[in-house]
């Protein structure tokens, strides 16, 4: 074991990509670390929060079996450490007198030489930690070759009292294991929660994070190190694994960095582009799909999608089809197949007229008398849904779904239609943003993207108005508010939460704003059934936003039909019953 004097410590950190439930995998990445730590002259290796079982575990840790192996898996790694090279710090569930922890553990020497204890357990957004785990007692410093290092896991550090505690017991420095998820403008939020717990207790504090998709969550890295004066010691780059070691040393009171790494941050609409590539990445290859199928409809939301799948995937693993009807211009079909040229994807054209017709005469006795609506419009997109399934069923392709969050907001959607698939990396973007995203990669491409430089999405798609062509001349904005409107409307409802009446000062005309709200409360039955996408907003639907189905409370004030009413009477019931 190699040891350096109390005024010298070479830390690495260890921002990798843990895959949840495979612990031979993780802990398969913790010697490949060690080894390249081991390497750079590191004295010891800091993992993200719970590596070795991946980050979040949710129920899964709650089972015996589950707990036994990554248990097992830990004290394998540290018998490893009696060998030369550097110590590991290592997250882990543990169980310790009946009661589960989120902990982690130091390994050193041949043997576990310490173990701390997640104190606060987050239990708000996408966090329920509560729900699984104890709380650990308030922690001490862990003394590591002569320097006490205080490690307070991810939430420990959001307030005050933690971190004072560890700097009352002697902790020199904070070393922070983390699975802090991504959404937009988090980062700030992270190094303003580390800012102010230096400035507080004057510790100089290494910030570890994971990185990548585990199901809706993106976890985007950008690991960093404060010095005692709150001044940046170092950055890792984001959405990307890096195994970087740091060298601080003593400086009377204090440590300090030298010459730490300083990786620019990836920022504002080119960090959600990287989050959604990154989430249909891990994804797709952590569920061992060969590849993706889409439907490549003409429209900017398909286009968009097919971007980031050759981005995530390589053209090689995504497969176009173009389903047309008679309501489908020949200008869809010109951009679907540019947009299919540009990406360089496989493509090819599946015409619905025989099943849609076939559908429409299976039906024609039981719908006699009665006269063509949504209904009809709704067997369009329903057949496209069965085609494509079909085709991931046979050749065992995930279909990507492409609807975005305006669209699943107000219910404009078709169950079991082109709501049909297994994951959508768009589903936390309003249109408005979508359109943004677009433009943005026809002028860049995120580090690590395998599609092609340049133009992929014909501009044309850009600015073409948004329809969904199941109807002569249908356009989006025939049924609803302008999507510079609507995602403003959409926004405040939302991630604000803020009542009508505030929405309404702010300018916006009331009887769209409650027009707005009722349908959005009316398509949560849609949105439970939806696929799950990548979280890239502050209130996601699915984990973050999770309201009841059976919901019969209205801000607008407005009268709701009776129970009798909305079942005998039907018209009233229209604006309140469920759209498929």
């Amino acid at each position: 074991m190699n040891s350096r004097p109390a005024d010298k410590l070479a830390i690495c950190c260890a921002q990798l990509n843990s895959t949840v439930g495979d612990i031979a995998g993780n802990a398969e990445k913790v010697r490949y670390a060690r080894s390249e730590a081991a390497a750079q002259g590191a004295d010891l290796v800091v993992f993200p929060e719970l590596f070795i079982a991946g980050y979040p575990p949710e129920d899964l840790v709650l089972k015996p079996a589950f707990q036994a192996a990554c248990r097992a898996a830990i004290e394998t790694l540290a018998r490893e450490t009696a060998s030369d090279g550097p110590a590991l710090l290592v997250g882990t569930p543990w169980v310790d007198g009946g009661k589960l922890y989120n902990a982690v553990a130091l390994l050193d020497g041949g043997a576990i030489t310490a173990l701390r204890f997640k104190v606060d357990l987050p239990n708000y957004g996408v966090f329920d930690e509560k729900r699984v785990f104890a709380a650990g007692p308030m922690p001490g410093p862990v003394n590591f070759r002569g320097v006490r290092i205080g490690v307070p896991i991810c939430e420990d550090i959001w307030g005050e009292e933690i971190v004072e505690c560890l700097a009352e017991t002697g902790a020199e420095m904070l070393v922070v294991p983390n699975g802090s998820p991504y959404w937009r403008q988090k980062g700030d939020v992270r190094l303003n929660i580390a800012v102010a717990r230096v400035t507080e207790q004057g510790l100089p504090t290494i910030y570890v994070n994971q990185i990548g998709g585990q199901d809706e969550l993106i976890f985007d890295g950008v690991s960093f190190g404060l010095h005692a004066d709150c001044s940046l010691a170092f950055q890792l780059g984001a959405f990307e694994e890096a195994i970087v070691t740091t060298q601080w040393v003593r400086r009377g009171a204090t440590w300090i960095c030298e010459n730490g790494p300083m990786v620019a941050a990836v920022e504002a609409e080119r960090a959600d582009y990287a989050a959604c590539v990154l989430g249909l990445r891990d994804y797709v290859n952590k569920n061992g799909f060969p590849g993706v199928v889409i439907g490549l409809s003409g429209g900017i939301d398909s286009a968009l999608c097919a971007a980031m799948a050759v981005d995530a995937l390589g053209a090689a693993r995504v497969r176009c089809v173009m389903m047309p009807y008679k309501f489908t211009a020949q200008e869809s079909l010109d951009d679907a197949a540019a947009c299919a040229k540009a990406l360089g994807v496989g493509y090819e054209i599946i015409p619905i007229a025989p099943a849609v017709e076939g559908l429409e005469k299976a039906l024609a006795s039981a719908f006699a008398g009665r006269a063509r609506d949504v209904t009809e419009e709704n067997l369009q997109a329903r057949a496209r849904g069965t085609i494509l399934m079909a085709i991931s069923n046979k050749f065992n392709l995930m279909v990507v779904t492409t609807g975005n969050k305006s669209e699943m907001s107000v219910g404009y959607a078709t169950l079991y239609g082109d709501m049909n698939g297994g994951f959508n990396p768009v589903k936390d973007l309003y249109k408005s943003e979508v359109f943004r995203l677009s433009r943005l990669r026809n002028d860049w491409k995120p580090a690590g993207a395998l599609g092609p430089d340049g133009v992929v999405i014909p501009d044309n798609i850009i600015t073409r108005p948004p329809t969904a062509e199941l109807r002569e001349n249908q356009k989006d904005e025939d049924s609803l508010p302008p999507y510079s409107v609507l995602d403003a409307i959409l926004e405040r409802l939302v991630e604000r939460e803020e009542p009508i009446s505030t929405i309404v000062a702010a300018g916006f005309d009331r009887d769209i704003v409650v027009r707005i709200e009722r349908m959005l409360n009316i398509a949560e039955y849609k949105r439970r059934q939806a696929a799950p996408g990548v979280k890239v907003t502050l209130k996601n639907f699915g984990r973050d936003r999770r309201y009841p189905i059976t919901n019969r409370f209205r801000d607008s004030g407005a009268p709701l039909p009776s129970p009798d009413t909305s079942l005998v009477t039907g018209q009233p019931a229209k604006t309140e019953a469920f759209d498929f």
